[in-house]
């Protein structure tokens, strides 16, 4: 008599094999960072540590990092470039939270609710001059193009998504426009610089360039269904921030694409911000569930992430090459 097979479980991907391969660029990056965020004005390094120190994943320079080893890069330029990103990235949250009046970031008090409003956007620009500073010190005009871009398509993606804000109306396509600039932007570019320094062919920039930027958009589909269905304590933040804010994310443009005339109208005025109250919140979660919205939105998530893996196909098999395409799973998997 044959035994009866059992499956093995399924391994949940994680971002462990991501942290162990840049775990020593990680250490001289963190070295720039906590350089060159200080000041003469201690307020300065006080706001910014806020938040630097504050938990975050790191995974912007991370992907420099990443991509360094994945193409054989044996320099050092990418460290101050990775600094750069952090720099770029923390000077938008300190902008976000201002913007979005957030209390929590990352499950502590937002940097604006403990220094206020004007110190942090201020702190927020010298984050930004001190980026450009660390690019025009690596010297490549070519590294300077991409991130000063980046820098500038970030900041219109923020304004198409305050003018998207409150706007039943909002398609599909223009959500994946706007998460495309103010989110994958900087993981395409972040991923990208990595190759040009290690002077890669265009194909092989190219190749990076699509895996963050795929990257950045499945990660910011994962990061907006989990605003309907996880609490404070897993996300960092307050549980349907982005619905009292009047957020039209891909949760509620497929819940209101699909519902009736009654719950469309519920729709309509809780993004007026009409219906923001927790029965409020609690109902716009079931109608979310009922039209299956987050599943469809963490699918469309997984397609993302496979077209990021995808594209360091063209690399051949190495340990680097795993872990980044671990990581895009664990983009879509994670529930923080």
């Amino acid at each position: 008599m044959t035994a009866d097979v059992v499956p093995l479980p399924r391994k949940e991907p994680t971002i462990e094999p991501m942290l162990s391969l840049t775990a020593s660029g990680m250490n001289a990056v963190n070295a720039v960072i906590l350089d060159r965020m200080q000041s003469e004005i201690p307020l300065i390094p006080r706001l910014a540590g806020h938040l630097i120190s504050g938990g975050g994943k790191r995974l912007r320079p991370m992907l420099t990092l990443a991509g360094a080893e994945l193409v054989g890069y044996n320099g050092t330029r990418h460290h101050k470039l990775a600094a750069a990103v952090e720099f770029i990235h923390t000077a938008t949250l300190l902008h976000d939270d201002v913007v979005d009046g957030s209390e929590l970031r990352r499950g502590k008090a937002a940097a604006n609710i403990i220094f206020g409003n004007p110190a942090t956007v201020l702190v927020g620009d010298f984050l930004f001059s001190r980026a450009f500073e660390l690019m025009t010190e690596d010297g490549s005009l070519k590294v300077l193009k991409i991130l000063s871009n980046a820098s500038a398509v970030i900041a219109e993606g923020e304004v198409a998504q305050l003018t998207s804000q409150r706007q039943i109306e909002t398609s599909e396509e223009r959500y994946l426009h706007i998460i495309g600039a103010k989110t994958a932007a900087l993981f395409a570019a972040a991923s990208q610089i990595s190759a040009v320094v290690a002077e890669c062919s265009e194909d092989e920039e190219r190749a990076l360039e699509d895996y963050g930027r795929n990257l950045g958009v499945a990660f910011q589909l994962v990061d907006d269904a989990i605003d309907y269905d996880s609490d404070a304590s897993q996300m960092g933040k307050d549980q349907g921030d982005d619905f009292r804010e009047g957020k039209m994310t891909l949760p509620v443009i497929l819940a209101h694409a699909r519902g009736n005339a009654e719950e469309r109208k519920f729709w309509k005025d809780a993004i007026l911000g009409h219906r923001s109250s927790d029965e409020d919140l609690a109902h716009a979660v079931s109608l979310i569930a009922k039209h299956n919205a987050l599943e469809d939105t963490r699918e469309k998530a997984r397609h993302f992430a496979q077209r990021a893996i995808d594209a360091i196909s063209i690399f051949p098999d190495s340990k680097a090459r795993a872990a980044m395409a671990e990581a895009a799973q664990f983009a879509v998997a994670r529930g923080y």
